[in-house]
């Protein structure tokens, strides 16, 4: 095995990927399986989920099972995690991805659109954390959480008022849980993609929006879900990143450094 291959591998670790069935944690999931993971997929709509570990054997060759799960439940997350180690034995890697928006303006975003997607992006990734941590914290071993945070997490941006502050809570979530787990030599970070079109906020790409998005953004593009593949990778692997912990990736173009 060469330095690089050594450095980055994750040969017999295994990943659990949570709202993995969409396009970015999809993408994500299906590097971690690159790299030589075990991987589980969960996500609410089963056939997503069994689709995308479908396509991880086939790309990767590795171990992978989809499982539909709603990431909110703590019985269903726990269900999950019985699952997974009565085949394969243990749980290195967990990857929160779930994600829900809605462009709603504030005065009109009744309790229940709040409720929903705080529970969505802010609650699972607790649960999740708490459940598979628990695993990962018993086994002895260690592990590497990493949770999915947005651009929207900092300076406030307009049509993802609940969302952000979800994002933002889960970076301060990330820190909270790096400084818990570390005796443990768990580590708990934080990847804060910028715009990259799916399914859920095309919606939202209006020709003026995406002119605004272009000039905040120095790379001039929207990113390509691929381009999340090497810091999920890294921040998985316990050699490239052992002394890593609490911290927050941005993969957004260098839209979080754009000023005026």
């Amino acid at each position: 095995m060469s330095y690089l291959e050594d450095l980055f591998s994750l040969d017999g670790k295994v990943a659990v990927t949570i709202g993995a069935g969409g396009v970015l944690g999809g993408a994500m999931a299906s590097a971690l399986g690159r790299a030589g993971a075990r991987v589980a997929v969960l996500d609410l709509i089963p056939e997503a989920a069994a689709a995308q570990a479908d396509a991880i054997y086939g790309a990767a060759g590795v171990d992978a099972m989809g499982i539909g799960v709603d990431a909110t439940s703590e019985e269903g997350l726990q269900r999950a995690l019985d699952r997974i180690v009565e085949k394969w034995g243990r749980v290195d890697i967990l990857l929160n991805a779930p994600g829900i928006n809605s462009g709603t303006p504030v005065f009109e975003i009744t309790r229940e659109e709040w409720d929903k997607i705080l529970a969505v992006n802010l609650t699972s990734y607790f649960l999740a954390s708490q459940i598979f941590g628990r695993c990962m914290v018993e086994q002895g071993e260690g592990g590497s959480i990493i949770n999915v945070s947005s651009a929207s997490s900092g300076p406030p941006l307009s049509k993802v008022f609940t969302y952000g502050i979800t994002k933002a809570g889960i970076n301060n979530m990330t820190q909270f849980l790096a400084r818990e787990w570390a005796p443990d030599k768990v580590r708990v970070n934080a990847i804060a993609p910028g715009f990259f079109p799916a399914e859920q906020n095309r919606k939202l790409l209006t020709e003026e929006r995406t002119a605004s998005i272009m000039g905040h953004t120095p790379m001039g593009r929207f990113g390509e879900a691929e381009e999340l593949a090497g810091a999920v990778v890294w921040l998985a692997s316990d050699a490239a990143s052992s002394f890593v912990t609490g911290t927050l990736i941005r993969v957004d173009g260098g839209f979080t450094a754009m000023t005026i």
